[in-house]
């Protein structure tokens, strides 16, 4: 298994070490950040680093990098921070230059280090100006540092490695940072097994988020509501909702509550599956959470109710939710209907809407839709316009009078 304890970047360096200087190293007059002022520093900076470098000179000139920049490399340049150090700012003109996998940005890198001498803040700001232009070579450039003496690595950002190969979705060299620090002698903590099961539990891999999971417990390390939010997520995931279920009561007996979208997970994974006991639960375990339910959440509900045929319910869900100053979406009042139509009780849906009405709710798009659709089935589209016409009038009326009353 490969690791980032072998030294396949320093490698680089050991032959910049051994190489006879050809010819004197120059600063590059073709960059873009070379101008007005910065040009006399950094030409300083250039010279003082010929004399510290002279005799382990690299194969590639410096000076090679910084000309026939491309449009967008240049635009990157003109938008480094003005605060960053020179020294800094020498490095990042070259390194946009670069590109992922380039064999030239470990000799870069360690001929930066040889004649700039950075402190951990460099680095830092480096990685930050990588970061946010955004930049491809951000994890190469880390996992270079990582093993720098001068950068002082430390688990965090081991931590922030990982994170970055997560969201590459390249698991086996998170894997391969996780075991390197591990070799490095760093202790495991929850943050970092936290941002491995939550890489695992996104890729689909159950066993290993169980078995970090695992580990974490085993460590004595305390679960926050990040891990079992994770393992949630990776049992909902596999649908295993049972599982997931058992995990939010373990969470409530702790008085730990996980994010609002982990609940909606697992809300819309019943819902879906029309169970309308298990989604009534977790609907509740929302509200214990602390969560105040909005329209999204109660049409998983109506949803769930309405799949498994139990209209009353769905339509009480929806009584509920004018009860507590919350408005019916048109995807909730559209649900019901369509379960009405299932069951073609056209009469009830019709009393259903004129509840509606008659406490203020329009009748949006979606729904009407798909009363119109079954009314075209029925075949009685003129009689039906007529009855929702008069009732559209007796509406205005009624409004018209209590404005007039008050």
């Amino acid at each position: 298994m490969a690791s980032l304890a072998i030294p396949a970047l320093h490698s680089v360096g050991t032959k910049i070490t051994r190489t006879t200087v050809t010819k004197p190293w120059k600063p590059a007059c073709q960059c873009a950040c070379v101008s007005g002022g910065h040009g006399a520093e950094l030409q300083v900076l250039a010279t003082e680093a010929e004399e510290m470098a002279l005799g382990e000179a690299p194969r590639l000139r410096w000076d090679a990098f910084g000309s026939d920049l491309s449009e967008s490399q240049q635009r990157a340049i003109r938008c480094l921070s003005p605060k960053l150090p020179n020294r800094c700012k020498a490095l990042m003109t070259r390194v946009v230059y670069l590109y992922p996998g380039d064999e030239n940005l470990g000799a870069l890198l360690a001929y930066w280090v040889k004649a700039m001498k950075p402190k951990r803040a460099d680095w830092l700001l480096v990685l930050k100006e990588l970061k946010a232009m955004e930049s491809p070579l951000l994890a190469e450039v880390l996992e270079y540092a990582l093993l720098e003496d001068s950068f002082e690595a430390n688990v965090r950002d081991y931590t922030k490695l990982i994170h970055i190969y997560g969201k590459q979705k390249l698991l086996q060299k998170a894997e391969d940072a996780f075991h390197a620090m591990k070799g490095r002698g760093f202790p495991c903590d929850q943050v970092m097994l936290t941002a491995l099961m939550d890489m695992h539990s996104k890729a689909g891999d159950l066993t290993r988020a169980k078995e970090i999971f695992e580990e974490i417990i085993l460590l004595g390390l305390p679960l926050d509501k990040r891990a079992y939010g994770s393992m949630i997520m990776a049992y909902i995931r596999a649908d295993m909702l049972g599982k997931a279920e058992n995990l939010i009561k373990e969470m409530e007996d702790q008085e730990i509550f996980g994010g609002k979208e982990v609940y909606k997970a697992l809300l819309r994974a019943f819902s879906y599956k029309g169970d309308s006991n298990g989604a009534q639960r977790i609907f509740n375990a929302i509200q214990f959470a602390g969560i105040v339910p909005d329209t999204k959440l109660c049409a998983l509900l109506v949803n769930a109710y309405c799949l498994s045929n139990r209209i009353a319910e769905a339509v009480c869900v929806i009584r509920n939710m004018r009860s507590a100053g919350v408005t019916p979406c048109d995807k909730c009042i559209a649900l019901v209907l369509g379960a009405y139509e299932k069951v073609n009780m056209l009469e009830t849906a019709l009393g259903f809407l004129t509840e509606l009405e008659e406490n203020g709710i329009a009748i949006g798009q979606e729904p009407s839709q798909l009363l119109a659709a079954w009314f075209r089935r029925l075949g009685v589209v003129h009689e039906v316009e007529k009855v929702l016409k008069d009732l559209s009038e007796d509406m205005k009326t009624k409004r018209t009078v209590a404005v007039s009353v008050e």
